[in-house]
C-alpha cells in the first residue's frame, strides 16, 4: 500500500434485521460477530482506521468494552452505503482517500481479499480508479441461483453489468469459455465518488435487479472488478447460518 493513499475501513452494523434482529451482537466462539469482522479487517494491514458504523447504543457499548471504535449514525439510512458515507464524513475522510464498505455479517472474511480489493488504487493507473469490488469464478450450476449475483467485465477489468441471471448467456450451449464470475460484495470508493454515488437517485436497472451497484454503471461511473482466488458467501443472514460460520472459523483459526 502506497503511503500516499489513506484508506478507511467502515463496518456498517445495523441492529434491526427482518431475518435476524441484533445480528451484529450474536456470539460466535466467545466474541460478537462484529468483533470478528473488525479483527479480520485490521489484520489486512490496509487501513488508517477500521471502525463500526452503527445505529444502536447496545452495539456501541459492546464495541467500547472490547476497545473497538464505533460511530453512532442515523437510524434513517436506507442502505449500508449511506451509513458508511456518514461514518466517513465523521472521520473527516479526504476526497482522494479510499473508503471501504466491509460487510458486517462476514465474520470469516479473508483479510487478503481487502488487499486485492485495494490493489487497483495503487496500480499503474491507480489515480484513475474511482471504485472497486471483487469477483471469483463460479460453476454454471451455482451461477443459476438468483441469490448469487454475477458480473461481466470488459478487457480492462471494469464491470459491464451485474445480474441475478446467468451472464453471459451461453447461446449455443457449448459450455466453453471462462466460468461465470460471482460478485463478492466488498466495495472500495474514493471518498468523492462515494459522495457522488450516494447523492444519485436509484436507477431503473438498480430497481429491477435490486442491485445497488448498478447505480454506478447507469451513471457512467466505472467500477473496477478485481479477481480473487478466495470464495465469498460465508455470511450470516439467518440464525441457522451461525453453526456453519462457526465451523469455518474453527478451521481458519487452527
Amino acid at each position: 500500500m502506497q503511503a500516499s493513499l489513506t484508506c478507511y475501513g467502515i463496518i456498517p452494523a445495523r441492529y434491526e434485521s427482518s431475518r435476524f434482529p441484533g445480528k451484529p451482537l450474536v456470539e460466535i466462539l466467545g466474541k460478537p460477530m462484529f468483533a470478528w469482522v473488525h479483527e479480520r479487517a485490521t489484520r489486512s494491514g490496509q487501513f488508517a482506521q477500521v471502525v463500526l458504523a452503527t445505529d444502536d447504543d447496545r452495539i456501541v457499548r459492546a464495541a467500547t468494552t472490547l476497545g473497538i471504535p464505533a460511530l453512532m449514525t442515523s437510524t434513517a439510512h436506507q442502505s449500508g452505503t449511506d451509513r458508511v458515507l456518514e461514518a466517513a464524513r465523521l472521520l473527516g475522510a479526504e476526497p482522494d482517500s479510499v473508503v471501504v464498505n466491509i460487510q458486517g455479517d462476514e465474520p470469516a472474511l479473508e483479510p487478503n481479499m481487502l488487499v486485492e480489493l485495494l490493489a487497483p488504487f495503487t496500480g499503474e493507473d491507480g489515480q484513475l480508479v474511482q471504485a472497486t469490488t471483487l469477483a471469483c469464478p463460479i460453476s454454471r450450476q451455482d451461477a443459476s441461483n438468483p441469490d448469487r449475483v454475477k458480473v461481466v467485465r470488459d478487457n480492462l477489468g471494469r464491470a459491464l453489468y451485474f445480474s441475478r441471471s446467468l451472464i453471459p448467456h451461453d447461446r449455443d450451449g457449448a459450455g466453453g469459455g471462462e466460468p461465470p464470475l460471482l460478485h463478492i460484495g466488498l466495495y472500495g470508493f474514493r471518498m468523492a465518488t462515494l459522495e457522488r454515488f450516494a447523492a444519485l437517485p436509484q436507477g431503473r436497472l438498480e430497481n429491477t435487479e435490486k442491485l445497488e451497484q448498478l447505480r454506478l454503471l447507469e451513471n457512467g461511473i466505472p467500477l473496477h472488478v478485481a479477481l480473487t482466488r478466495h470464495a465469498g458467501g460465508h455470511g450470516v443472514d439467518r440464525p441457522e447460518d451461525v453453526p456453519l460460520v462457526t465451523k469455518i472459523l474453527l478451521e481458519q483459526e487452527k
